[in-house]
């Protein structure tokens, strides 16, 4: 999610209405588009949801859109202010 954000993701709004109406015209990425990650499960104090459970997924997205924007500034030497990142 935070990679498809960054690099391809473009909501368009016209008039104040969403004028992206399908995925062919709103890019997300796919299997080959994403790097082999590797899962690591390690055990945490209980939480507070069903099954001790606790989220994670969408605290860890919001990091990597920076992130990669500060890797392409590294690289070329041009701050990125705007979302998607695209050459």
């Amino acid at each position: 999610m935070g990679i498809g954000y960054a690099l391809m993701e473009h909501l368009i709004i016209e008039d104040g209405k969403v004028a992206t109406t399908h995925f062919g015209d709103y890019k997300i990425p796919t299997i080959q588009d994403i790097p082999p990650m590797k899962t690591v499960v390690t055990e945490t104090p209980k939480g507070p949801g069903p099954y001790n459970s606790m989220a994670i997924g969408e605290t860890s997205n919001i990091p990597v859109a920076a992130a990669i924007a500060n890797a392409v500034e590294d690289a070329v030497g041009v701050r990125i202010k705007d979302l998607p990142i695209t050459a």
